[in-house]
């Protein structure tokens, strides 16, 4: 066969779920054209991580990945520059993190995010005792920390939650408090959702002209078993609160021509979208019947990892506008979305749990494969110009907290 797509009518149904959508989509097959990505250089390995918490930030322009790890028992922060090289470490909480002889591993961190607060890039975390930490990516410095009154753990979210064009941060701990605070770490809002919080928050924030889309921060709680998604707004009162159809494993935001959503990857196999203007439920399709993954999102469409597929939904209609298969029946991570073949056009990347890469184009089809040799790996792909040559590379993060970075 010639051709690297092979279109077939396919017709998904999703077991007598109520609401589920029917969709109709392409097969997308990979080919022997597919160029092999090569490893460009690669780190130790270290201890503390899974690979999931995992960012890449940037020092006077140039890409650097953090790592929330642990060394000589202490919970560090570490950065690790293009070659591997560690440029800086910042432990977490000085020397009472360190472990006293007795066993004890240090308090815990939330996977690292990125963003811009006042102006500036800023890595950020909370700690499993009840921390917010911001710091400097460029040297690891501390910008403020918050205390949360209560334990944490999950990562922050950073966004323009009331549309005035700075940027707060908001985190919340196990127990439901959601405390936002501004650049400079002064209180914004606290609110007490009164249910233990499920999944990381999610900062609404999306450009438009006209002023009128919904924002604020999503927070997905659960109280015996029953699961909520609340939308506070900028002074953290809440605008909504509904209670999806599917058991979200994976979440995230996305905008479409219809105003923003949230993408739900269910337990069951299913994506349901959420429409963040009025909580309702704008569809549920469904995929397969183990479960799925959200991953990025770019105009239109958003990307979904499952057992051995990938797929691309129109975030509009639910329709599926291409599933590629790749590596058997093994669980396909948080898909990323990433201009790696220097065309100017960004594009879905993929890596499986035993460390397979696949780099895609809008369409489905395969551009670059790889591998980072018989590693787990639990995280989705980073990316950054590590080689200087204008396109990104693929930085893969293995259960062993090594980084291996993949070039076509």
């Amino acid at each position: 066969m010639d051709r690297r797509v092979l279109f077939a009518s396919l017709i998904l149904f999703a077991g007598g779920a109520t609401g589920v959508g029917v969709a109709l989509f392409a097969f997308v097959g990979v080919d022997d054209a597919t160029i092999d990505a090569e490893v460009v250089w690669e780190s130790e390995p270290v201890a503390g991580d899974d690979g999931s918490g995992a960012v890449v930030a940037t020092m006077d322009g140039d890409p650097l990945v953090l790592q929330p790890t642990v060394e000589d028992g202490t919970r560090t922060i570490r950065a690790t520059e293009a070659g591997g090289g560690v440029e800086w470490r910042r432990a977490v909480g000085g020397s009472d993190t360190a472990d006293d002889g007795d066993g004890t591993d240090p308090p815990a961190t939330s996977a690292l995010v990125t963003g811009e607060l006042g102006g500036d890039e800023v890595v950020a975390f909370t700690t499993e005792s009840g921390s917010l930490v911001v710091l400097d990516p460029t040297d690891g410095s501390e910008r403020f920390a918050v205390d949360l009154g209560r334990p944490g753990g999950f990562p922050p979210a950073i966004g323009d939650l009331d549309g005035d064009g700075d940027a707060e941060i908001a985190a919340v701990t196990t127990d439901g408090t959601v405390r936002a605070v501004d650049a400079a770490g002064e209180p914004v809002f606290e609110t007490d959702l009164d249910a233990p919080v499920e999944r990381r928050p999610l900062a609404i924030d999306f450009d438009d002209s006209e002023g009128d889309i919904a924002r604020g921060l999503a927070v997905a709680t659960a109280v015996d078993g029953e699961r909520s998604i609340t939308l506070l707004g900028a002074t953290g009162e809440a605008q909504w609160t509904t209670t999806p159809s599917v058991t979200p494993l994976s979440w995230n935001a996305a905008d479409t021509r219809s105003g923003p959503v949230l993408a739900l990857g269910g337990a069951n196999g299913n994506l349901e979208t959420i429409d963040v203007a009025d909580g309702e439920s704008r569809y549920e399709v469904g995929l397969q019947d183990l479960p799925v993954t959200v991953g990025d999102a770019d105009p239109g469409r958003v990307y979904v990892g499952g057992s051995g597929s990938v797929w691309a939904v129109d975030l509009l209609d639910g329709e599926v506008v291409w599933k590629q298969q790749y590596g058997g029946d093994t669980r396909v991570n948080a898909p990323g979305v990433a201009d790696v073949d220097g065309d100017g056009t960004p594009g879905p990347v993929v890596v499986n749990r035993n460390g397979g890469v696949l780099a895609l184009n809008q369409n489905g089809e395969a551009i670059a494969r790889g591998t980072v040799g018989g590693a787990v790996v639990y995280a989705g792909p980073l990316f950054a110009d590590v080689t200087g040559d204008g396109s990104a590379e693929v930085l893969v993060v293995t259960e062993s907290g090594r980084i291996v970075a993949l070039s076509d």
